[in-house]
C-alpha cells in the first residue's frame, strides 16, 4: 500500500466535499487505489473494478481517476508505456520504466545538480523536474537470451 493514498473512507469524504456523487462504482475505484502497489492505467483499474462490479463502465473509471486527479490526490502520468499510468505518490519523486514488461518503479533520490540553464529557459520558471529512467527490470533482463 503506498503512503500517499488516502483511504477510501477519506477520499469518499473528499468527494463529498466537492458535492460529487459517490457511488458504490467510485468506492470501489478508491479500494483498488489504496490496496494498489503499482503506477495503474485506467484499463487496469478498470479490469479490478469489474471483477466486483462487472457493470462499472472504463468512462466511469476514467472521470473518477481525473476527478482525483484535478483534486491534487493522484498524478497522472504519461511515461511512453502506451496508456496514461496514474500516480498515487504525491511526494516529489522520479521513474524507472521497463521497456520489456511496462513496468513503472518509484525512485526516491535528490538530484541537486540538474536544472535548466538561464539562457535556455527565457524567463520559464520551473517548478518541478522528473526524470524518466528506461531500461529493463531484473525479470525481463533475465529472460532476454545473451547472444555470442
Amino acid at each position: 500500500m503506498v503512503d500517499d493514498v488516502k483511504s477510501p473512507a477519506e477520499l469518499t469524504d473528499l468527494f463529498r466535499a466537492q458535492g460529487l456523487k459517490v457511488t458504490p462504482q467510485r468506492q470501489a475505484i478508491f479500494r483498488i487505489l489504496h490496496e494498489s502497489e503499482v503506477h495503474p492505467s485506467a484499463e487496469a483499474v478498470h479490469a479490478e473494478v469489474t471483477r466486483e462490479l462487472p457493470m462499472v463502465s472504463l468512462r466511469t473509471v476514467y472521470q473518477t481517476l481525473n476527478d482525483l486527479a484535478a483534486m491534487g490526490e493522484l498524478v497522472q502520468l504519461d511515461l511512453g508505456t502506451g496508456a496514461a499510468r496514474f500516480d498515487p505518490t504525491l511526494t516529489p519523486h522520479h521513474h524507472l520504466v521497463c521497456d520489456g514488461c511496462g513496468r513503472v518503479t518509484d525512485l526516491e533520490v535528490d538530484f541537486p545538480d540538474v536544472s535548466v540553464p538561464a539562457t535556455l529557459h527565457r524567463g520559464f520558471t520551473v517548478s518541478s523536474t522528473q526524470i524518466v529512467f528506461r531500461g529493463r527490470c531484473d525479470a525481463c533482463a533475465a529472460a532476454v537470451p545473451v547472444h555470442p
